[in-house]
This record gives structure tokens, sequence and C-alpha cells, in this order.
């Protein structure tokens, strides 16, 4: 299956709306709050990949089967009450993991809103490659809460509802080739907290620093003007995030994700110097590179290269000869 993007989005008008909670998966929904139960929903599908989020603005209680064989990763993005799934209780950025066949059962007292991932768990071997402990399945076989660090909270849920936002309004626009990025960032926000729960690297031995980056500059050179989320690369050599950032660092002094961003702007800066504003946006270019916020993008631009992606389009337009 293709890697299109699509999103279905819908107005909670009632506690049945909640049925289909995450994709795929049937909850039982209680109304806990009084009043008349208001919200959204939507569903982000990118080939067989799932994401959903919703928000509500009244207490419920939700309760899954057995029966699902699909693994739930999901996390709280925001609540004005207490909030428990299983016996944990939970704080917005938290992460909870629902393994297969697992009954769920969650109480939310007040309005709130979460994300949820579902899918296969054999998937995590590819999707985790890299990290020992999430590439096991093993380790998604027991119900779990992973605890955010409240200093990255807003970071992390913000990202997402960024995300979201922007892929609902440009799904039409996407192509299959930056499709698997933004599905790559959509799982990262929402393990950000697992990753960061990790214990250190204590033992094994990573490839040499300028191997690493030498492999790592041949794959990106493959994928030509696709853009590469820092989890493929760590899926692709086998190598964790810390590991990869070691050699990273040591080789040009920054880390992986700003040399990646730096590749991205790059390859930005050539589509624009390489069309006309009459046959492109600096948006559109942006977005198929994986960004999501357009004046931090911006900025990032004006920093590495000294002026607007809008001055380069206009440099274009105005005679400037193209990039070769």
């Amino acid at each position: 299956m293709g890697n299109r993007l699509s999103v279905m989005s819908s107005d909670l008008n009632g506690f049945e709306g909640l049925h289909q909670a995450v994709q795929g998966s049937h909850v039982d929904v209680m109304q806990l709050g009084r009043g008349r139960l208001r919200g959204t929903l939507s569903h982000i599908g990118i080939g067989d990949f799932s994401l959903s989020v919703g928000s509500f603005n009244l207490g419920v209680r939700t309760q899954r089967t057995s029966s699902d064989e699909k693994l739930i990763v999901g996390m709280l993005l925001s609540a004005e009450d207490r909030v428990s799934h299983f016996a944990f209780d939970m704080r917005p950025a938290d992460v909870l993991v629902i393994p297969p066949a697992v009954e769920h059962d969650g109480i939310f007292h007040g309005a709130s809103s979460y994300a949820a991932l579902r899918f296969d768990l054999a998937d995590v071997a590819t999707m985790f490659a890299g990290e020992a402990r999430l590439s096991d399945p093993g380790t998604w076989l027991a119900k779990n809460r992973y605890r955010a660090d409240p200093a990255i909270m807003p970071v992390t849920t913000g990202r997402l509802q960024q995300i979201v936002s922007c892929l609902a309004q440009h799904q039409d626009s996407l192509t299959e080739a930056s499709a698997d990025f933004w599905k790559r960032a959509i799982v990262d926000c929402i393990t950000a907290t697992i990753f960061q729960s990790l214990p250190a690297d204590e033992h094994g031995t990573l490839p040499a620093a300028l191997r690493l980056v030498h492999n790592v500059e041949d794959y990106l050179a493959a994928a030509e003007s696709r853009p590469v989320h820092v989890s493929e690369l760590c899926a692709a050599f086998r190598v964790s995030r810390r590991g990869l950032h070691r050699a990273f660092h040591d080789v040009f002094g920054i880390g992986p994700v700003t040399f990646l961003r730096h590749k991205r702007l790059c390859a930005i800066r050539n589509a624009l110097r390489a069309s006309s504003p009459g046959k492109t946006t600096v948006s559109a270019t942006a977005l198929q590179q994986g960004f999501v916020e357009l004046g931090r993008f911006s900025q990032y631009y004006r920093a590495l290269f000294g002026e607007y992606p809008s001055e380069t389009l206009g440099l274009r337009a105005a005679g400037a000869p193209p990039l070769h």
C-alpha cells in the first residue's frame, strides 16, 4: 500500500462518537459529566499507519475489550482534571502503552484531549530499530505508563498538534516521498517521553564515528531530495539515537537533527533557486521537506543563508541564473 495521506475529521455531538476514539478499535464509553458532550475527532492515515486525535468537554469513562490484536501507544495532550488509565494517574505528555488483547479502563474526570497510535506489534522492530529495548516486541507486552519531563511537555504536545493541523490543511499536496518523514515525526512526538526515560547506553561497540557519518551521507545522497528523519537513520544503521548523536557531534560538532535540518534547508534553497514564484510557493516547498512552522523555518533559513526564502525565490524571479 502506498504512503498517501488521508485525514478524516468530525465533530462530536454526544459520547457515542467516542466509540471510535482510536481508529479501528471499538471503545465502550459512558458519560460522567453533566451536559452535552462536544468535541472533535480526527483520524490520520499514512498507508497502514494510523493516528487518532480527540478532544471532549466532559468527563467520560472508556473501556476497550481484549479482542483487539493491535498495540496502542497513546499520549494525554491536555486535561482540566484528573485522568487515570489502568492504575496510572496521567499528566499531559505522559505516554500510555496498551498491549494487544489487553482490556483497558480509562477515566477522564473533565475536559481532555489525547493522541493515540495503533499498529502491529511486529512493526516495532523496524519502527525503533537501533534502540535495543524498544525494538524488542516483548517490551510492549506489559501495560505501562511513561512519565513526561515537565520541561519538554509543552514542546512535545504543541508540536504534535501543529503537525496534525498542518497535515489536515495540506493533505492533498503531500507527496509519498515526504509522507514517511511525517509518519516518523508523529511517532517521535508521541514516543519522545519514552526515549527520555531510557537509560544511557552502557555497552556495545559503535562503528567509528567517521565511517558511520560517511555511511549516513551516502544514504542521504541516495534519498536525493526526499526528507529523511533521524529515526529512519537509526533504523537503517541499527544505531541508537545517543550513538548517532555522538558520532555526528564528534565529526561535525553538531548533532544529527541539526545536520539533517541543514540538509533539508539546502534542498529547499535548491528548489527555490530552480523554480519561480508562479510555479511554486515557499510554504509548499517547506512542507515537502518536513517544516511545519513557517515562521521558525524562515528563521532557520535566514540564519543559515543570510536571506529569507521569499528573497531567494524573488531573486530567481528577477532573473538570477538557476542553481546547477
